[in-house]
Order: C-alpha cells, then sequence, then structure tokens
C-alpha cells in the first residue's frame, strides 16, 4: 500500500449493499476527495464476503477520482480492474475511462480506447475532442470533428461540443474562427447555455483586440441578467484585463458588486492584472484594500500577482513589502520571479541577482522564467560577465535547452556589443524560431553588421520561414542605419504587398528615418502625409532630427511644432529645435526656444552611465553629480586622467610643429 493510501486505511464500512458503497464513493468525488473514494473502492475489493460486485455506476465515479488525482499509474490500476468486470464495454464507463486519460495528459491512451468503442455517444466525441482542444491540437481536432459531423455517424453536436470548438479558437485566437463557432452555436441552438456564453466572452477577449473586446461586451449584454454568473463578470474582466483596460475592468467591477454579486479570487485576479501601467498604480491599490476587505489578500496567487502588478507600476517599494510579508512556506517559483522581474525591470540587477541567490538558498529552483528576467536586465545594463555566468547556470542547469532562454541570451549579447558570442550560439542552436533569426538579424543591425542582418534575412526566407512584423522592423533598421534606401523601399514593399503585413508606426517611422538620412526631407514628410495612421513623436522626431542634419530649418520648425503639440513636456525637441536655430544663427530662436521650455516648465534629465566592476556591483554616475561614496578618489583619477591627456595633445601638437 502507498503511504498516500496508507492515509485513509482505517476507514470502514460495515454497510452490505452496492447502493451504499456507490453513494459513499459518489459523495467522496463530489467533495473532492478523490484518493479516499479509490480508498474506499479498495476495501470494497477486499471485504468483498457477501460477494459484491462493482457495477456500471461505480466505475464512471471512480474514474473522475483518477482523473482530479491525474494519476496514470492509479488510472492504470483501475483500468484493469474495469476489464475484469462485465461492464467492460459498456459505452458509458468507456466513456469515463477516456475521460480519466484525456485528464492524465494521455491523449494516446485514450485515443486507443475511444477507437475500440464499438458505440459512441456525443458524450464520448466530446470527452476527445475537449483532449485535443485543451492541447491545442487544431489538426487533430478538425479531424475528428469532421468525423464527427458525417451524417452515418447520427451524432448532434451540444453545448460541450461548442466549447470546446471555442476553447480551441481561444489557443489560435483568431477572431474569424470564434464567430464561425459562435454562428454555428446559435444554429444549433446553444446561445442560450450560460456556459457557453462565458467561453465566447473569454474567446473573443483573446482574440480581436478592440473589435473582439466590442463582440465578447455584446455576448455579455445578451445574457439575462438572471442567468449571469460570477463566471459571466469574471469572464468579461479578464477580457478587459487582457487588454489592459483598468477603467473599464474597474467600472464593470461597481456593476457587478451592484447586481448583488460577491466577488472570487478570480475576480480581484483579473482586477490586479488590469493594473499593470504606473497610471493605473492608485486603482491597483484600491483593488488590493477591496482584496484584504474581500479576504483574498492571503491567498498566494493573489499576492503573487500584486508583486506584479506593483512592480509594472513602478512601485517596487510595495511590491517587496508584499513579497517580504508572506511566509517563507508560501512562496513559490512564482512568487520569487515575480519580485526578481520587478527588480530586473526597474534595471538594479544587482537585487535581482541577490534575490535570486536567495531564492536558491531558500530551496526554489529557478526556471526559465526566472531567467529571462536576469539576462534581459543584464542586456539592459550591458553586464556581459554576469550575462556569461548566467549562460553557465542555464547550461549546467538544464535549461539552455529552452529556445527561449537561448533567444534571450542572444539578444543580450548582441545588446552587449559582444556579437561574436551572439553569432556562436545562434549557429549551434538545435533549434530556430522565427523569434531566433529576428534576434540575430537585430543584434547584427544593433552592431553594425548590416551586410550580415540582410544576408541572414534572405536565407530566413529561402529557407522558407516567415517573417513577422518584427523581423521587417529588424531589416529596416539595418537598412536604415546603412543608408541603403532602395533595399529599404524593398523591404517595405515586401512586408506590405507580398507578405500583407500592415506596417505600424515604428516601420513608418523606420522609413522616415530612411529619407531623411539621404537627405529627401520632401519626400520624407509626404510619406508622412499619406500614412494611414496618425504620425506619433517618434515619426515627427525622427524628421526632426533629420532637419537638423541637413539645416532645414523651413521643415524642421514645421516638425518640431508637431512634437510640441504631441509632448510638450519633453526636452528633447527643443534641444533639437534650438540646435537648428544655433547652427543658422538664429539666436532669437534659441532665445524663444528657452523661453517656452520655462513656460511648459520643460526639465531636461541629466545623462548618466552605468560602470560594472567584474565580480563586484554596478555603479551609477551622472552629470554634474558627485555624490559616489568613493567620488573623491574616483575623480581625482579621473581628473588626473584628463591633466594627462591634455598634456599629451599638447606634446603631439609640438610635435607636429616642430618635428622629433
Amino acid at each position: 500500500m502507498t503511504p498516500i493510501l496508507r492515509r485513509f486505511s482505517n476507514l470502514s464500512l460495515s454497510s452490505s449493499t452496492i447502493g451504499y458503497w456507490n453513494s459513499t464513493i459518489r459523495e467522496a468525488v463530489n467533495q473532492g476527495q478523490a484518493l479516499k473514494a479509490l480508498v474506499l473502492f479498495r476495501q470494497m475489493k477486499l471485504n468483498n464476503n457477501n460477494g459484491l460486485q462493482p457495477n456500471h455506476l461505480i466505475f464512471p465515479l471512480l474514474a473522475k477520482a483518477c482523473g482530479k488525482l491525474s494519476s496514470l499509474r492509479y488510472s492504470q490500476v483501475f483500468h484493469t480492474h474495469v476489464l475484469k468486470s462485465p461492464f467492460h464495454s459498456d459505452m458509458y464507463v468507456q466513456t469515463s475511462l477516456v475521460d480519466m486519460y484525456v485528464k492524465c495528459n494521455r491523449l494516446d491512451y485514450a485515443y486507443n480506447l475511444f477507437e475500440r468503442m464499438s458505440e459512441r455517444d456525443v458524450t464520448s466525441w466530446n470527452a476527445m475532442l475537449v483532449g485535443f482542444a485543451q492541447l491545442g491540437l487544431v489538426d487533430k481536432f478538425a479531424i475528428l470533428f469532421y468525423q464527427m459531423m458525417r451524417l452515418d455517424h447520427g451524432i448532434r453536436p451540444d453545448s460541450v461540443t461548442v466549447m470546446g470548438l471555442t476553447r480551441l479558437s481561444s489557443v489560435t485566437k483568431d477572431l474569424k474562427l470564434v464567430n464561425a463557432i459562435h454562428c454555428f452555436g446559435i444554429r444549433i441552438g446553444v446561445e442560450t447555455d450560460v456556459s457557453v456564453a462565458n467561453t465566447w466572452i473569454a474567446a473573443y477577449s483573446k482574440c480581436g483586440g478592440e473589435l473582439g473586446l466590442y463582440m465578447a461586451e455584446v455576448v455579455f449584454g445578451d445574457i439575462d441578467d438572471g442567468l449571469r454568473t460570477v463566471v459571466s463578470w469574471n469572464s468579461m474582466l479578464s477580457g478587459y484585463s487582457y487588454l489592459v483596460d483598468s477603467l473599464k475592468a474597474i467600472g464593470l467591477y461597481k456593476c457587478m458588486l451592484s447586481d448583488g454579486f460577491r466577488p472570487d479570487v478570480s475576480t480581484i485576479l483579473s482586477l490586479l492584472s488590469s493594473c499593470v501601467k504606473t497610471e493605473s498604480l492608485y486603482r491597483g491599490k484600491s483593488i488590493h484594500c477591496h482584496g484584504i476587505q474581500v479576504g483574498c489578500d492571503l491567498n498566494v496567487s493573489v499576492l503573487n500577482t500584486l508583486i506584479s502588478m506593483y512592480s509594472k507600476c513602478g512601485d517596487i517599494d510595495s511590491a517587496r513589502y508584499v513579497f517580504d510579508s508572506m511566509m517563507d512556506r508560501d512562496r513559490t517559483c512564482v512568487s520569487w520571479t515575480a519580485i526578481i522581474g520587478g527588480y530586473a525591470e526597474k534595471g538594479d540587477l544587482d537585487e535581482a541577482l541577490a534575490l535570486f541567490h536567495s531564492m536558491q538558498a531558500a530551496g526554489q529552483t529557478p526556471d526559465c522564467v526566472t531567467l529571462l528576467y536576469i539576462i534581459s536586465s543584464c542586456g539592459q545594463t550591458g553586464a556581459l560577465e554576469t550575462g556569461r555566468w548566467i549562460d553557465n547556470y542555464a547550461m549546467s542547469n538544464g535549461l539552455k535547452n529552452n529556445v527561449m532562454v537561448c533567444n534571450a541570451l542572444i539578444d543580450m549579447y548582441a545588446k552587449c556589443g559582444s556579437i561574436r558570442d551572439a553569432r556562436e550560439l545562434f549557429c549551434i542552436m538545435p533549434e530556430r524560431t522565427i523569434v531566433s533569426w529576428t534576434t540575430m538579424i537585430a543584434g547584427c543591425a544593433l552592431n553594425g553588421e548590416f551586410k550580415e542582418a540582410l544576408d541572414l534575412f534572405s536565407v530566413m526566407l529561402d529557407l522558407g520561414l516567415k517573417p513577422n512584423h518584427i523581423t521587417f522592423l529588424a531589416v529596416l533598421q539595418a537598412c536604415t542605419h546603412a543608408g541603403l534606401l532602395d533595399k529599404g523601399r524593398e523591404c517595405f514593399d515586401l512586408m506590405t504587398k507580398v507578405h500583407k503585413i500592415h506596417p505600424e508606426l515604428d516601420h513608418h517611422s523606420c522609413m522616415v528615418d530612411l529619407l531623411g538620412r539621404r537627405g529627401k526631407l520632401k519626400e520624407a514628410l509626404e510619406f508622412i502625409q499619406k500614412m494611414n495612421v496618425k504620425p506619433d513623436a517618434g515619426i515627427w522626431g525622427a524628421l526632426l532630427a533629420a532637419c537638423k542634419n541637413h539645416n532645414n530649418m523651413e521643415m524642421g520648425e514645421y516638425a518640431a511644432h508637431r512634437l510640441f503639440d504631441l509632448e510638450p513636456q519633453a526636452a528633447a525637441p527643443y534641444v533639437e529645435m534650438a540646435n537648428i536655430y544655433a547652427s543658422a544663427g538664429r539666436w532669437d530662436g534659441v532665445a524663444a526656444i528657452r523661453t517656452m521650455m520655462k513656460g511648459n516648465q520643460v526639465t531636461k534629465s541629466p545623462g548618466q552611465s552605468h560602470v560594472q566592476v567584474i565580480g563586484k556591483k554596478s555603479h551609477t554616475f551622472k552629470v554634474d553629480d558627485r555624490s559616489h561614496p568613493d567620488g573623491l578618489l574616483i575623480y581625482e583619477a579621473l581628473d588626473g586622467l584628463a591633466l594627462q591627456l591634455k598634456e599629451e595633445n599638447h606634446s603631439s601638437i609640438l610635435v607636429d610643429l616642430f618635428g622629433h
């Protein structure tokens, strides 16, 4: 007997009727006591003094218990009992076994059993279809659904079938597919089933951006007030959180409360997930307070989401407070990863690494997501040696087999200026995705390897890989920095006309920058005016920079005033325009810009540099700030170096004048 089963070995039942055993096992399963149900069945078999045998009603209950445990071992042992019984060919028993293996994530066993069934009903088909849908196996689901719908079977799909189809569309995130399934559900008459409506709301929210969210709102509004459940409200809230719309989420939440619904953990999680921007911090704090009022503040998932929410809103101190308030035994890998990610995204690599080591000391094993945060932070701060250490850690702990980790390492090496390390890793990767190719292309462009970036793009196309919008952005950036106008136009046309990818603002910005670098300012302005989207600050900024480089004051003024309207307190456009005026000797214009800056309360952030000493912490230095603890020694050494350079410069001038 296993230790788990031994916990219930003292259970005893004196009743000798099969009905009593059935009802007792059913009660255990319904109460979530799956292990107890299996032990009761074992005792029934061992204490079989009156010749009692399980009937066809008890087997589906036990299959459900095995499925809840997701234990293949228990499922196979139970299956042998079924095979020895006279009910092994019963359709309902076989269907429960199919569902059991699906819940154990053994679709191969489930499908083999399903194939051998001599008789099937809609529940049997649904059990197998749901299994394929949960794992996102689109092709297998489609084939099986087609077989089910063939006329000779005579099987009519029901609400469970439609929910399986809808979950599959959530995986593919295809709005047209969700809409087709919605129409199919209406045609077969299951649209009034609130569970079906809930799955449609969730699918629409995840699939189609603003249009998908609108369709989700339509489905939610069509549910009768008396039929709406907490799940309905949570599905809609989840949609708003998916699009990070905290205002709509809180507005809907107020309606939910006014309708008399009590929030649960899922409600609070969705609300917190919608607050991931700096401007949402106050709303996030309000939801935190309300979560405490409704008793969700001790839930580990809520605490982990709070850490993530505060971090993403820029309040790392509150995130750390929530983390520190958790009991050691409650902290999971997700908890540690959330707080490490908060510091990593803030750029505090030292604290992120300290927590990384504390996580291991606490007995928690970092996963791929934990490493991704650390690797990203190394790339942000240029911490090449730390990045190499993380690379070795990933190799030693079997995490480098993950393609996402390899992609992140390539990106890190490129951002740290070590394109050779990035190239070596890319070449030895056993599997390369479109993200791998895009990351390598972007890395080459960042490090001035423009020809290699374009060559990689050509090889990728020759291999039959389909580039996405980020791939084209990386290629356009390579063309921009290399000044390859014709190649840039060719790639832009390839993206829009061949691959039918709608250009985003960043793609337009690259083309404006490329035209501007080549001095084609009039053409760049015409390109902006023909855009089918409203130009943002990045596009006008690219044009303004080109005007500065080519001393075009008139067009520079036009671009600068567009930027002043979009970002009145951003310092960069004022500085750029002042430089244009200064280059032209227009000191009145420079004075006017300074007056505008004062009037709009524009402040220019001082420049800063990060220096990482190998094996020690990183240090930040700002312009006109000598507050570093070792400032006296550092600046004394810098002043000495500056004096030495000055003397060497004077010596070189004398050599040039008078010879050796």
